[in-house]
Order: structure tokens, then sequence, then C-alpha cells
């Protein structure tokens, strides 16, 4: 027994020895992780503009578009427009087989040159009977005619007269149906009604035109391309903050780096309901005087339904950004003033913790990084984007560098706060029916 005993002796002696180093080395990890100074994520400040839109996806459109159809039926026997033609106003686009139309003119003339004969005749019809019952009126006076051949003259000039009224009524008639036969025959010349550029062309040569109630549309003419507009469907989340007359801008995929611009001109009441999405078609009028925007065009369309030039700018988590001391006592007060104390406010601390607690912008501070040390500036907050926000007061300049937040040596810096926010990003992807900012 006694041998074994200086073993056990150095035994516990290395045990001792690893506890206390470990206590140690406990010790000093909690000191070093408690005393570790933090690390501020910052952001410099900027000056430039802010904007506030709407977004969403629209379709170019000529402001006045005229759908050509034909009046008559029959076959096409000539064209005289074809896509993209410029035309004038009457410019023959397409002609319809005028010879069953002429033939109908012509039958018509004849119909009109028999009344017209017939007219002539009866009137020397008249002419005759009254020249008949002068004559008898004198003879019976004699005695040579009896008054029966008197009376039967007076009724034969009467029935003559009525003949001619008549035979004026039937001219009328005649020229009328003369009329319309013409009319039809001039409207187998299909001409362009305005000026302008023909976008669409629906018929050929020897296609039969069947003209009905729902005549088929054969041309489709543009008035004006150099004036074009954007037909937007704006949701009814965000159409209280569309007004007439705000700017707007888009970007075609013909033209992805160019830049579009345009104003508002009329917001459309009737409602347009897609899947129970309410919107409402928004008009933007475009000046396309190089005619580059074509017709059924996508335009994603951004209308800015507020804006500020010029101001100063700091990314929106500098704002909401407050120190943990501060912030834990924030929150100790506020604690006690909902169990009824009427605690003693510290320094630093809001007079009203529950309001400057809450989420959101408190628009009246921003942090400062100066040497190393935080300082508060006091800010009034204005626009923001949904990136930056106008901030204005004094003791902040362009350049300076606000905290947005803070991070210890033991933690990881969040993408969401480390990630580029010096850019104005101004747009969001669009939901259905358009976006908001």
């Amino acid at each position: 027994m006694v041998r074994f005993l200086p073993r056990r002796r150095a035994a516990a002696a290395a045990i001792a020895i690893l506890v206390l180093a470990g206590a140690a080395g406990g010790g000093w990890y909690w000191w070093h992780g408690k005393s570790a100074a933090p690390r501020y994520v910052t952001q410099a400040v900027t000056r430039g503009d802010i904007e506030r839109s709407v977004t969403m996806t629209g379709t170019l459109d000529p402001v006045t578009t005229v759908q050509v159809g034909s009046y008559v039926s029959g076959i096409v026997k000539a064209l005289g427009c074809d896509f993209n033609t410029e035309v004038k106003i009457g410019q023959v686009c397409a002609r319809i087989d005028p010879e069953p139309f002429q033939l109908v003119v012509e039958q018509d003339k004849a119909d009109l040159a028999t009344s017209e004969a017939q007219l002539r005749k009866d009137q020397a019809a008249l002419t005759y009977a009254r020249q008949s019952l002068d004559r008898d009126t004198r003879l019976l006076t004699d005695g040579v005619v009896s008054a029966d051949q008197v009376d039967s003259d007076r009724n034969t000039a009467a029935q003559a007269e009525a003949q001619i009224a008549f035979d004026h009524a039937s001219l009328i008639e005649k020229k009328a149906v003369l009329r319309a036969a013409e009319v039809n025959l001039a409207y187998t010349d299909i001409v362009s009604p305005v000026e302008g550029t023909v976008i669409s062309r629906n018929v050929d040569v020897g296609q039969t035109v069947v003209s009905n109630l729902q005549s088929s549309t054969l041309f489709l003419i543009a008035k004006d391309l150099t004036r074009m507009q954007v037909d937007t469907n704006v949701a009814e989340a965000d159409i209280a903050a569309v007004k007439v007359g705000q700017p707007a801008s888009f970007t075609v995929q013909a033209f992805p780096d160019k830049e579009f611009d345009g104003v508002v001109r009329q917001i459309r009441q009737a409602p347009v309901t897609v899947q129970s999405v309410v919107t409402y078609d928004v008009v933007v009028d475009v000046a396309n005087p190089k005619k580059l925007l074509l017709p059924g065009m996508t335009a994603d369309t951004h209308i800015i339904t507020a804006q500020a030039k010029d101001v100063l700018r700091v990314p929106l988590p500098a704002i909401r950004f407050v120190p943990p001391d501060i912030a834990k006592r924030r929150a100790e007060m506020r604690e006690k003033w909902q169990n009824g104390e009427r605690p003693q406010r510290a320094e630093g601390a809001p007079a009203n913790p529950d309001r400057q607690a809450r989420r959101g912008p408190p628009g009246s501070r921003v942090w400062v990084l100066k040497d190393g040390q935080l300082t508060a500036v006091p800010v009034k907050v204005g626009l923001d984007d949904g990136t930056l926000v106008e901030v204005s007061g004094e003791g902040l300049q362009p350049g300076d560098k606000v905290v947005v937040s803070e991070q210890r040596d033991t933690e990881t810096a969040s993408p969401s706060v480390t990630r580029r926010t010096g850019q104005n990003q101004q747009r969001r992807p669009p939901g259905p029916g358009g976006g908001r900012f």
C-alpha cells in the first residue's frame, strides 16, 4: 500500500492543475467576450434625388386608331395599300369589283328616265283635258253639248292633274334609288378616312368581302405614330397615389438601355377585374418623333408619385438604429411605465419610450461615427423610396458615416445589413396589376 501512494498524489495534482487551467481559460474567454468592443457597420450620407413610384406593365398603342371596313359586299379587285403604307385622307386602299353596282346604277337611271317620260306624257294629257273642258263649257251655253259632257271633261282634267302629282312623287323616288345605287358604287372604293400609317391589312385580292352589322376590319390605320400612349393597369391599392400630370418613364425590350419619358393624361374610372384583382387603366402620353416605339410593345412603366430633388439621403436602417445600451434602457423604462411607475429619465433616453421604441423611423436622430465614437445627430425624416430616406437638420453633411447596425467580434454580419445600399434603388418588381414602393 505504501508504494502506490506517490502515484495517487501525482494523479490528483494533475487533475487539480487541469481544473484550474480550465477555469482560468473560461474566465478569460468570458471576460474577453464581455469586454470586446463593438464594430459598427456604416454607410455614407449622400446628396441626390429620391423618387417614389408605382410600377406596372403596359402596352404601347397609337393615340388614334381607325378600323377601316367595307360598306358593301363583293370581291376585292385591287389593293392600293399594304403594311406600313403612309396614306392620305381619301386615298384608295382597296377596290371591290364595281360592275354589279354599275349595272344597278344604269338600271336605276333607266327607271328615272322612264318616269320623266311618263311625266311629260301626262302633262300633255292634262293640257288636252283642260282645252276640252274650256271648249265644251262654251258649247254648253249654246246648247250644243250636254251638261254631262262638261262634267266628264272636268273629271278627266282633275284625273290628269292627279296623275301629274303622282309622276312628280315617282320621280323623287327614282332619284333617291339612283342616288343610293351611286353611293354603293362609290363605296366600292375603300378609302382612308385619316392621314396616317397602315399597321394592319386583313384582305387580299380575290377575297370576298361580306358586309353585315359587324363588318370585318380590312385595314387598321394609326392616325399619327409620332404621338403614342401607354395603356397600363394600376392596382386599386396604388390608384389613389396616381394623378393626372404626373411624370412617368418606361423601358421596352427592344431598347433595354434607353428610357422613355411620358406624362399621365387620363385615369379611366372603369374597373378591370382579372382573377379577383381590380385594376384601373391609366393612360400615359408619349412623344415618338423618331418612331422608335411600335404599336403593341410591352412597356415596363414607372409613374413617379412623389419626388425630392437634391436632398440629403441616408439608408433606411440608419434611422432605425439604436445603440444596444440605450435600447436596453428604453425597454426598462417602457416596462416601468406599463407597470404604473414613473422612473427618472436616463440621459440619452427619449421622453416617450413607447413612441420611440415602436417599429419604424423615429424621425428624430441618426448616429454618426466620428473618431470611433457614436454621436447622435437630430434629423427630420422626409420621403423614402424603400432604400434611402430624405433627412434634414444641422450637423449632418454628405460623406458623414451613419451607423446602420452594430456587430460584435463573435457575430457574423447579416447579408441584409452589409449589402450595398448606397445606390438609389428606386424600383421594386411589380406584383399582379402593379406594385408600390
